[in-house]
């Protein structure tokens, strides 16, 4: 029988519950999706991607900060998960500010936040692309499914979200993140590409 790569232990549970707590009340973006579906298909995907523990307990963790209180909830993260997870989680925030409402204008953080991936490590790297890959993926599907006024819930215009996933998908490949990961955010971009504006 082929053994697993990676073993779940308790801390891996302990990360869910947490997650969830905190992501309990919220949803997707303009959906009745609950939110937390987001952090577990991305944990799934760094799994799917060899990734350790500590990279798919980063992968739960990931949105904490930026939607559920900036830095105070960092400083909990490392004493909870330990020093490696609240690296990664940190690696892959765009804004640590207490209040959302606070945050920076987006092109502004995305631009950022690009800048920083050519000298991330290789763990924060692995959950940037499994979350980039999950939430592209995901607007993929539901622009084949409801046409192009999928677009109309997003903060950004299409040219802007494209040209977003296309500089990070640029610099993931560039530093040779797994392409588990790198191809369904290529596929998930081309179906946007493809793709016109009503």
């Amino acid at each position: 029988m082929t053994e697993p790569k990676t073993y779940l232990t308790e801390r891996f549970h302990r990360a869910m519950a947490y997650a969830t707590e905190l992501h309990k009340d919220q949803t997707r973006k303009s959906t009745t999706i609950t939110y937390i579906s987001h952090p577990f298909g991305v944990a799934s995907l760094v799994l799917e991607a060899n990734g350790d523990e500590d990279q798919a307990i980063a992968a739960l963790l990931h949105d904490i900060p930026e939607d559920c209180g900036g830095e105070p909830r960092l400083r909990e993260i490392a004493e909870m998960f330990g020093p490696r997870v609240e690296k990664i989680v940190r690696g892959c925030s765009d804004s640590l500010v207490e209040d959302p409402e606070e945050k920076a204008p987006w092109r502004e953080r995305k631009e950022v936040h690009i800048d920083h991936l050519n000298d991330a490590d290789m763990d924060t790297l692995i959950v940037t692309a499994a979350d980039k890959a999950h939430n592209a993926r995901s607007i993929a599907t539901d622009l084949q499914n409801q046409g192009p006024s999928l677009w109309d819930r997003f903060n950004a215009n299409r040219d802007d979200i494209i040209w977003y996933y296309e500089s990070v998908y640029a610099v993931l490949s560039q530093r040779q993140v797994s392409s588990s990961l790198l191809t369904p955010l290529k596929n998930a971009i081309d179906v946007m590409k493809g793709s016109h504006a009503a």
